[in-house]
């Protein structure tokens, strides 16, 4: 006897297919209170160094500053202090080199804002010639920073850092006594939360 052969009834009812809410990942508690802080790690240099304190010693101890020229222009300076000389009485290779990342991470997160991940994926540097006072770190963006972050999506950056030494002068411009490249990968956040949630961590 040949099997039954079962036909689909055109009047039976048919179940619609199923909907899947897609997972958005909200701010906690954990994020704001993290936010908050970011905020004011950026506010001043004075909330800036609390901060530096407690999560980047090293930029604490350096005593590298921030300053904002124009809209468009940032410096950051590096005392001349004796946590950041050489067995020479000289700015140690050392302390030009580390604290180039911090500065071009400072320009980068300051920009972009808190609610942003900042990390150096590249770094080189090029030394010219001894440093024997503050050096002054001119920082300048080779892609248009705000435009990207304004995407809300993952990005690279790269930042161009002319290292002189503060109060040496030629005719023309100041001295350099090095040159930085830096390369930062820039993340939303939410995104971060966003791949965490579809790993299912």
């Amino acid at each position: 006897m040949p099997p039954e052969v079962l036909s689909a009834d055109a009047s039976s009812p048919t179940l619609p297919p199923r909907t899947f809410r897609p997972l958005r990942p909200r701010y906690t508690w954990f994020d704001k209170v993290e936010a908050f802080i970011s905020r004011l790690s950026t506010r001043d240099n004075f909330w800036h160094s609390i901060c530096s304190f407690i999560w980047l010693p090293l930029a604490f101890f350096s005593g590298i500053r921030m300053k904002q020229l124009s809209a468009s222009s940032f410096t950051a300076v590096l005392p001349f202090r004796k946590f950041n000389r050489n067995f020479y009485n000289a700015m140690a290779g050392g302390a030009l080199l580390a604290n180039s990342e911090i500065a071009g991470g400072m320009y980068v997160f300051g920009t972009c804002g808190e609610n942003y991940t900042v990390v150096c994926r590249e770094l080189s540097y090029k030394f010219l010639r001894p440093c024997l006072g503050p050096a002054v770190y001119r920082i300048t963006p080779r892609e248009d920073l705000k435009a990207l972050a304004a995407t809300n999506k993952e990005f690279n950056i790269t930042i161009d850092l002319e290292i002189t030494q503060q109060g040496f002068r030629t005719k023309d411009h100041d001295k350099r006594v090095g040159k930085a490249e830096a390369t930062f990968h820039v993340t939303p956040k939410l995104h971060q939360k966003a791949k965490k949630m579809r790993r299912g961590k």
